[in-house]
């Protein structure tokens, strides 16, 4: 029995459909004429806040290599010529110091949502958090100085000043970073690019906490003999 015309002609449009679906599946999406896909790049600060910090994981592995080559050459580590470190108040103050990292963090994110005026806020907390560690690393030279416990005593109190002098200056770099910051968070509109400086900012900063658990566990934990 011949097939009718209904039959033949869903038959035929079951087929173009077919070749329809065939052929949408393999056509590859061509751009719009006059317009070309750029694929998204980080921003030139963020690429230049990471190479600088590269630079300073350098200098700050220089330091660590000088700190473990002079342990390895001392019978009893550390050398504190009868001064007491006091682990608890150091360690109170590293844990303020790590927690200005996520308060920052927070800050970052807020900005990025453009809730600005919480992203103020979380400044002014990782500041504070800054600023006391800060002021705690002056309390405790001036503590070990008065006791006659100064960076020419031995190698160990001259790494104890050097290494803490010099996370105690990134540290300061960064509360100023914070400063200039919140000027460019001024008023409600803001600055366009002010997300990005943020950004490289927040960078920075968790950088140098990171840098300070290395420290904190060299110069406080680490121990010999």
């Amino acid at each position: 029995m011949a097939p009718d015309g209904a039959q033949v002609f869903g038959a035929d449009r079951l087929t173009s459909a077919r070749k329809d679906a065939v052929t949408q599946a393999l056509t590859v999406e061509q751009p719009a004429p006059g317009r070309r896909h750029v694929p998204e790049r980080p921003p030139l600060l963020a690429v230049g806040v990471m190479i600088w910090l590269g630079s300073e994981l350098m200098f700050f592995s220089g330091l660590f290599a000088a700190y473990f080559t002079i342990r390895a050459h001392a019978a009893t580590w550390p050398l504190l010529q009868g001064q007491k470190l006091d682990y608890v108040q150091a360690g109170i103050f590293s844990v303020i110091l790590l927690v200005s990292s996520p308060t920052f963090q927070l800050g970052v994110w807020a900005q990025e949502r453009g809730e600005r005026r919480k992203a103020k806020a979380w400044i002014y907390t990782s500041f504070i958090l800054g600023a006391g560690f800060v002021a705690n690393t002056l309390y405790e030279w001036h503590d070990f100085a008065s006791s006659h416990h100064g960076p020419g005593l031995n190698a160990y109190w001259s790494l104890f000043f050097v290494m803490t002098g010099i996370h105690g200056l990134h540290v300061t770099l960064g509360l100023i970073a914070m400063i200039f910051l919140l000027g460019r968070l001024r008023g409600p509109a803001g600055d366009p690019g002010e997300t990005n400086v943020y950004q490289a900012v927040g960078y920075y900063w968790h950088f140098v906490d990171f840098m300070w658990v290395g420290i904190f566990s060299c110069l406080f934990l680490l121990k010999s003999g």
